[in-house]
C-alpha cells in the first residue's frame, strides 16, 4: 500500500457519493455525515447496483474518517468501484492516475507478500560452486630391502612387552531404601493430587442440570434471547444469555435453583426447584406478551405488494397498526456495532418510518428490549439491525 492509494480510495469516496446524490436525497450531501437510516439506503442501493454489501462497521471505519490512514480489502474496494460505475479497482485507479504514477499490472499483490518473497529468496542456501576436488594418492617408493644382507652386530633388540589388561574394580554401591531415594518426588505428587482435588471439587461433586424451553401458547422454541439470572443465597447473582433454540445448562453441587428468566416478548418468570429429587432434564413454559409481539411483527412485516396501490395500502395499514401500539412519548433506541457511534435516539414517527420503509435490512431487526406501560401501550424500544457480512479489515 503506497500514499497514492490512500488518495485514490479518497477520490473514489467521493465518486460513490456523486453516485448516491444522483437519485437518492439523504439528511446530508457530504457522506462523512450520514448515519443510521441513511446507512440503511445506502446499503440497500449498492446491493442492488454492484450485488454485494458492506458492514455498517466498514462503512463508519472508511467513511466517517478522512483522510483514512488504512487501506480496505481488495473486495470492498471492488465492490465500491463497481458501484461508482468502474470495472474494478485497477480501472478506477488506471483512469485517475496522478502524474507520474506508474501503475502494475501485478499490482494486487501485497507488500507484505513481496516481502516474504525476497526473504525466502535471500534465506535459501548457495548451491556450491565447485565440485570438492579428489584427494591425490601418493604412491611412495618401497624400499629396497636386500634381505641377504643383515647387520646383527648393531641391530637394536626392542623387546615387546605382553599388554597387561589393569581391571579396575569398582566398589560395590549399596543402594539406598528406594522411599528415602523418592520421598520428596511422592509427596509432591501426593499434594499436586490433593490440589487437583480441591480445585475441581465443584466439578467433581456437582451434578448437570438442562433446562430448555418453549412458547406456551405455539409449543415452539422461542424466539428470543433469554436472560437468566440465578440467585445464590449470599452471593451476588449469576447472569447467563441463553439464544433462541439453544437450552441452558447449569451444574451445581447446591440443593435448591432460583433462576430469574425474562425476554422482550415474554412475560417475567421466576423458577424455584427443589433439586434433591429434580429430573436431570426439564422443558420450561414461557407465555408470550402478545402485545409486544404485535409491535414486532408489524415492525418486520413485508409491505410489498402486487402493484404501487396495493403496496402504498399495505404501508398505511402497517402505520396505522404500529401508531395504535406505540405510545407517543415512547423512548425508542438504536444500537450499533461499532466504537464510533454506539447509539442513536429516534422518536416514534422516525421509528415507523424506518420500518415502514421497504428494504431489506429489516429482516435483521432484532429487538433487544420492549417495555408497555399499565395500559398496555409500548413506551420503550431497544433494537439493532444486525449484520451478517463479513468485517473488512
Amino acid at each position: 500500500m503506497t500514499d497514492l492509494d490512500l488518495l485514490h480510495f479518497e477520490q473514489l469516496k467521493k465518486d460513490v457519493q456523486t453516485e448516491y446524490l444522483k437519485k437518492s436525497t439523504p439528511s446530508h450531501d457530504d457522506i462523512s455525515k450520514w448515519k443510521g437510516i441513511d446507512i440503511i439506503y445506502f446499503q440497500e442501493d449498492l446491493r442492488k447496483k454492484a450485488k454485494g454489501n458492506i458492514s455498517e462497521k466498514s462503512f463508519y471505519t472508511y467513511f466517517k474518517t478522512s483522510p483514512v490512514t488504512k487501506l480496505p480489502r481488495i473486495d470492498m474496494l471492488n465492490l465500491l468501484s463497481i458501484y461508482a460505475g468502474y470495472e474494478s479497482w485497477y480501472d478506477f485507479k488506471k483512469q485517475h492516475l496522478f502524474a507520474g504514477e506508474l501503475l502494475l499490472e501485478n499490482e494486487d499483490l501485497e507488500e507484505e507478500e513481496i516481502e516474504e518473497l525476497e526473504k525466502t529468496v535471500a534465506a535459501a542456501p548457495d548451491l556450491p560452486k565447485s565440485e570438492i576436488p579428489a584427494k591425490k594418492i601418493e604412491h611412495l617408493p618401497q624400499e629396497n630391502v636386500d634381505l641377504q644382507k643383515s647387520n646383527t652386530e648393531n641391530q637394536i633388540i626392542t623387546q615387546k612387552t605382553a599388554p597387561t589388561n589393569n581391571v579396575e574394580i569398582q566398589p560395590v554401591v549399596i543402594r539406598k531404601n528406594f522411599f528415602k531415594k523418592n520421598a520428596w518426588a511422592i509427596i509432591t505428587s501426593i499434594l499436586i493430587t490433593l490440589t487437583g482435588i480441591l480445585g475441581f471439587k465443584d466439578e467433581i461433586f456437582s451434578k448437570t442440570y438442562k433446562y430448555c424451553f418453549t412458547d406456551k401458547d405455539r409449543g415452539v422454541s422461542v424466539i428470543n434471547t433469554l436472560e437468566i439470572r440465578v440467585i445464590k443465597e449470599n452471593e451476588s447473582p449469576l447472569f447467563f444469555k441463553i439464544k433462541p433454540g439453544e437450552c441452558f445448562y447449569y451444574s451445581t453441587k447446591d440443593k435448591n435453583i432460583k433462576m430469574q428468566i425474562s425476554a422482550p416478548f415474554y412475560e417475567y418468570l421466576e423458577v424455584n426447584r427443589n433439586l434433591e429429587n429434580a429430573p436431570a432434564e426439564e422443558m420450561i413454559e414461557l407465555k408470550p406478551d402478545d402485545y409486544k409481539m404485535a409491535a414486532y411483527y408489524f415492525s418486520i412485516k413485508d409491505v410489498k405488494g402486487g402493484n404501487p396501490e396495493e403496496q402504498i395500502a399495505l404501508i398505511k395499514q402497517k402505520r396505522n397498526q404500529l401508531e395504535n401500539l406505540i405510545s407517543n412519548s415512547a423512548i425508542i433506541y438504536q444500537v450499533y456495532d461499532n466504537k464510533t457511534y454506539g447509539i442513536e435516539r429516534l422518536d416514534k414517527q422516525r421509528y415507523i418510518t424506518l420500518v415502514t420503509t421497504p428494504t431489506t435490512s429489516l429482516k435483521n431487526l432484532n429487538v433487544i428490549e420492549m417495555k408497555k406501560d399499565s395500559k398496555g401501550k409500548i413506551v420503550s424500544i431497544k433494537f439493532k439491525i444486525a449484520s451478517t457480512d463479513e468485517e473488512n479489515k
